[in-house]
């Protein structure tokens, strides 16, 4: 009954332009979630000719960035609620900016890998603040496009890696090449992070303060303030709406996940944790993470690879934009469930391809024509529906399908959950190419898009058009 009221009543007048500046402001944290964790890309054979590294090896230095992530995405939800949204992306954009640098110089694989965990604390943090600001401070009828800002942050930053990796490469004549400094260009690629990494820690000193954050915090007047300049006609009952859902005798915890009266982990939290988990079991960040070693064992070459990157980083932007023009109209779950079955029809496709290649007197595998044309049409085909569907519309949905007392704490919980099984799938996915092929990985990363399947249509409910103050 509330949900339908809040729904027939009039649209307020929207700052559009105001909050617009600020979500952009803080999707800046997204851009680098996306470029920190994918220009690795590009520099994966630089860092394994430096370093000497076996397949195991290069996996876990890939991989290590998300288990740094998984502790950063933890630890950002209390802090967010202790110091506030600006000044929790101020740290992270701090933290961005040294790790780029350190893991530009760092002399040893050991050494690298103990950098890029410490980057991962940054992303995981990002992955967490940057959304659940965008949420608190979006109007209800924007909100889907506004935190999908989120996504499109991420899939730009992961573009622009690759981009840059692609650029990087050419102009030193390889990854082993020296280019800035005397560096090897692979370590160049890391460098450049320090820039988008200064434009964040300069907006997270610009941007208001989140008011569901203000009014948490008794500063009820400034909340009203920082509406206003949202939403310029909203009443001061708007506040004392805020003040029902957050009110509680103590700091918001991690306790306040367990529902008080049976004791247990509330369900809408566990139901959080499988969708984030969801999101990476499907396999997306192999392609991300992965391209260049996975065009390459199927038999394209060094460059072909990173021109296919190229190519996928570029559908998954226009994939994100067309899930921003609809996310609002159509719903979460319609998009979801969609996008679910289009994720499983080209997987399965692409495990019969991969399935018919046949390996060459080095072990190589090779596609033949026209299996590798249409391995390389149904790998972009999976990104494009991922774009379209997991990528932005689990982070609008995290933001937004828990209350506003324990948002913080179960964001941080399900995005945590999110890195943790990302690092797996990363972690896993050499030795299994090494030893059983790419058919046999992405055979598992279809059984979870079946599984997607069944999720959205039994346990995600529609939150299209509510106010927060309503979940």
């Amino acid at each position: 009954m509330t949900a339908s009221v809040a729904t027939a009543e009039p649209e307020g007048r929207i700052n559009t332009g105001f909050v617009l500046l600020i979500a952009s402001a803080a999707a800046i944290g997204g851009f680098l979630f996306g470029f920190d964790s994918a220009v690795i890309n590009g520099a994966v054979p630089g860092i394994q000719t430096s370093f000497g590294s076996s397949s195991a090896g290069t996996g876990f230095a890939v991989a290590s960035i998300l288990l740094g992530s998984a502790v950063g995405a933890l630890i950002a939800g209390p802090l967010a609620d202790r110091i506030g949204r600006p000044r929790s992306l101020f740290v992270t954009g701090f933290l961005f900016a040294i790790t780029a640098i350190t893991t530009a110089v760092a002399p040893t694989e050991v050494i690298f890998t103990a950098v890029r965990f410490v980057s991962g604390i940054a992303v995981g943090a990002a992955s967490v603040v940057a959304p659940a600001y965008i949420a608190e401070v979006s109007p209800a009828p924007m909100r889907g496009r506004l935190t999908s800002l989120q996504q499109l942050g991420i899939v730009v930053g992961i573009f622009i890696a690759f981009l840059v990796d692609y650029a990087i490469t050419l102009a030193a004549g390889g990854v082993n090449e020296p280019f800035w400094f005397g560096l090897d260009a692979w370590r160049c690629m890391f460098l450049t992070e320090a820039i988008p990494a200064a434009v964040l820690v300069v907006a997270a000193l610009v941007i208001p303060e989140s008011p569901r954050y203000l009014v948490a915090n008794g500063h009820e007047a400034e909340a009203l303030t920082v509406l206003r300049r949202i939403e310029p006609d909203t009443p001061e009952s708007k506040v004392a709406d805020i003040k029902a859902t957050v009110a509680s005798a103590h700091k918001p915890s991690m306790r306040d996940l367990r529902d008080t009266r049976t004791g247990r982990i509330m369900a809408i939290v566990w139901i959080g944790i499988a969708l984030a988990a969801l999101q990476q079991f499907v396999g997306i960040n192999v392609i991300f993470y992965y391209g260049t070693t996975l065009w390459e064992a199927v038999g394209f070459s060094a460059d072909d690879s990173l021109q296919i990157n190229l190519i996928s980083g570029g559908i998954n932007i226009i994939a994100t934009l067309v899930a921003i023009s609809l996310v609002d109209r159509v719903g979460r779950k319609p998009i979801l469930f969609a996008g679910s079955i289009g994720l499983a029809v080209t997987l399965v496709i692409l495990v019969v391809m991969f399935a018919s290649g046949t390996t060459d007197s080095a072990g190589q595998l090779i596609l033949p024509s026209p299996q590798n044309v249409i391995a390389l049409i149904a790998a972009n085909a999976y990104v494009f529906a991922f774009g379209v569907s997991w990528g932005p519309v689990v982070w609008v949905m995290l933001g937004e399908m828990f209350n506003n007392r324990i948002r913080g704490a179960a964001l941080a919980v399900a995005v945590t959950a999110q890195w943790l099984a990302n690092w797996l799938v990363t972690v896993s996915f050499p030795p299994i190419l090494d030893r059983l092929g790419p058919s046999f990985a992405y055979g598992i990363y279809a059984f979870f898009a079946l599984v997607s399947i069944v999720f959205v249509r039994r346990y995600l409910t529609e939150t299209k058009g509510r106010e927060l103050e309503q979940m």
